[in-house]
């Protein structure tokens, strides 16, 4: 096979598993009234093999966002309410002791925890204490739990939603930094128009919501996160994300509104998010390469949780997007 046919079967390719995502994103519309860019967003941190954290009010949908992904996808869901008295064997499982029939002899036979499925919720992880919050770094991170020195891989894919409410804060623990690092995207879900409000009291008054309907198996999705690798990005284009991120820290940029407004800025994962969701987002547009609206598109979501604003910053009322904003406009593609 000739390189022009490897790449005319890669446009084959891409084309199929895009269409697949269409209807991806068809069968979530038609459960998720409005909010497109959310449900956009969320796919493409689930193409990029990525966990999300959502933000918003209570009564925007974001179990039904989640639980909709998990119809539409035919993959195994579960949702944990995180409340201060959750323990982390309450997450990830833990040993009971058992009496064999035939020898009746005592074992001790590890019980997996709702973290063995393939979308957990995470409803309101800020309500939990730090010490329930950290059981769930090792699985985002690794797949895997190790409990009793041994380690427990799991299911594959692994997607990880979670949700905070940013208005009620009284009994909450703030996510360390170190976790908010392990969230690809920050997804921030507001309020729907007045037409799509309307919409949704109409459908969920009479009969109801109907559920997602399957509109692409696991076997797709894991072909998909695949070629998500593959994407290409320019040289350039990877400089440019780089010095995006780069241009964060208050030591070594030149970007003013950072400078003054910013108190700490992004690590190198956060470069390693932005290539990544920037081909994700290609790939659901169905291209092969990134651009730099990939990158541009991605900028806030992938760094909206790795920035942290300076007291100065938050006394002024100054948003991250608007200090991203200003990055955007300094920093310049070679």
């Amino acid at each position: 096979m000739s390189e022009r046919d490897a790449i005319a079967w890669n446009e084959n390719e891409v084309a199929e598993l895009a269409a697949k995502v269409d209807a991806l994103k068809r069968s979530m519309g038609r459960v998720i009234i409005g909010q497109e860019n959310v449900i956009e967003l969320l796919i493409t941190c689930l193409l990029a093999g990525g966990h999300a954290l959502v933000e918003g009010v209570p009564g925007l949908g974001k179990t039904l966002l989640v639980k909709s992904l998990a119809q539409a996808t035919d993959m195994e869901f579960r949702r944990v309410q995180f409340t201060p008295d959750l323990m982390p064997s309450d997450i990830v499982g833990t040993e009971i002791l058992e009496e064999d029939v035939e020898s009746h002899q005592r074992v001790f036979r590890f019980q997996q925890g709702p973290v063995f499925t393939q979308v957990l919720l995470a409803d309101e992880i800020n309500r939990a204490p730090p010490k329930t919050q950290s059981a769930l770094l090792e699985a985002m991170q690794e797949r895997a739990v190790t409990f009793a020195g041994t380690t427990h891989r799991l299911p594959k894919p692994f997607f990880v939603l979670a949700t905070q409410n940013p208005i009620e804060q009284a009994g909450t623990y703030p996510l360390p930094e170190a976790q908010l690092d392990r969230f690809l995207l920050r997804i921030d879900v507001g309020y729907p128009t007045e037409e799509e409000e309307v919409l949704m009291v109409s459908r969920t008054t009479h009969a109801g919501l109907d559920d997602a309907e399957p509109a692409m198996d696991v076997a797709t999705l894991l072909r998909l996160q695949l070629l998500v690798r593959d994407i290409e990005i320019g040289e350039h284009l990877l400089r440019y994300a780089t010095r995006l991120v780069r241009a964060t820290r208050p030591g070594e940029t030149s970007v003013p509104a950072v400078q003054k407004h910013i108190g700490w800025g992004a690590g190198p994962r956060a470069g390693q998010a932005l290539v990544l969701a920037s081909k994700a987002r290609a790939l659901m547009h169905g291209r092969l390469a990134v651009t730099r609206e990939d990158i541009g598109a991605m900028l806030l979501p992938v760094l909206a949780h790795r920035v942290l604003r300076n007291f100065e910053a938050e006394a002024d009322g100054i948003e991250i997007a608007d200090i991203l904003q200003s990055l955007r406009r300094e920093i310049k593609v070679d």
